[in-house]
């Protein structure tokens, strides 16, 4: 019979729902967007059923996103007045991007020998394409975005120390909010190529399996994103 088995009725379907991680992350980078491109100003109050409206969620990823935001130095929850978005300095963006080094330059130490060389040459062969791409069209911009974030998230997930990739993933949403508005408001095609090579120097030295210049490679990878980030927020 239909909807039935065996004369008993089915379990009725539930829709599929959008994991509820995967919410508050995209109120996050929502909200870092908006932040650092202005269209939340430094000192405005935030309001929780708002912001739900703003970004078509429930209530709930949205306090947890300001929890998590307010870990990270970018708004201050008052009490009995909600959350305040605060400035951000080239400064902070420095300590910041001094913390990340820390992190990741102990994950790709742990990493070396523990990626798989297959995905490696094929991150290669993108970036060394990036690198002679000749303009900054937008699907160029989304592979650039895409390539990057895939080859950090390779590194920390193949440290094998969940608590250092725990925190490299608290932070990596602020630190890809860095990089996409700064390439979407320089638009400058000259530093997304250098960062191409940045991470063929990184990819290389995994591949010969030195630790010690994978590391440095991705310290430098990390300070020549702060000097970049920092000025452009100095700048704003």
């Amino acid at each position: 019979m239909n909807g039935t088995t065996n004369g008993k009725k089915r379990p009725a379907r539930t829709r599929p729902q959008c994991d509820h991680g995967q919410r508050r992350n995209m109120v996050i980078a929502s909200l870092l967007g908006d932040i650092f491109q202005g269209r939340l100003g430094a000192g405005e109050h935030l309001v929780i059923h708002a912001l739900a409206k703003r970004y078509q969620v429930s209530p709930t990823p949205i306090r947890e996103a300001l929890v998590a935001l307010e870990a990270n130095g970018i708004l201050d929850l008052v009490p009995n007045c909600g959350a305040i978005v605060r400035k951000v300095t080239a400064a902070d963006v420095r300590e910041i991007c001094q913390v990340r080094r820390a992190l990741e330059c102990e994950a790709i130490r742990e990493a070396c020998g523990r990626i798989e060389l297959a995905k490696l040459q094929e991150l290669a062969v993108t970036f060394r394409e990036l690198q002679a791409a000749r303009r900054p069209t937008q699907r160029f911009l989304a592979r650039a975005r895409q390539a990057d974030s895939l080859l950090h998230d390779l590194v920390a997930d193949a440290s094998c120390n969940r608590f250092l990739a725990k925190q490299i993933g608290r932070l990596k949403l602020l630190f890809r909010a860095f990089r996409d508005v700064a390439w979407e408001y320089e638009k400058d095609h000259l530093r997304i190529v250098s960062e191409a090579g940045e991470h063929l120097a990184i990819i290389e030295a995994l591949l010969a399996g030195d630790a010690k210049a994978a590391s440095r490679a991705m310290a430098q990878h990390i300070r020549s994103g702060s000097k970049y980030w920092s000025r452009l927020f100095s700048a704003s």
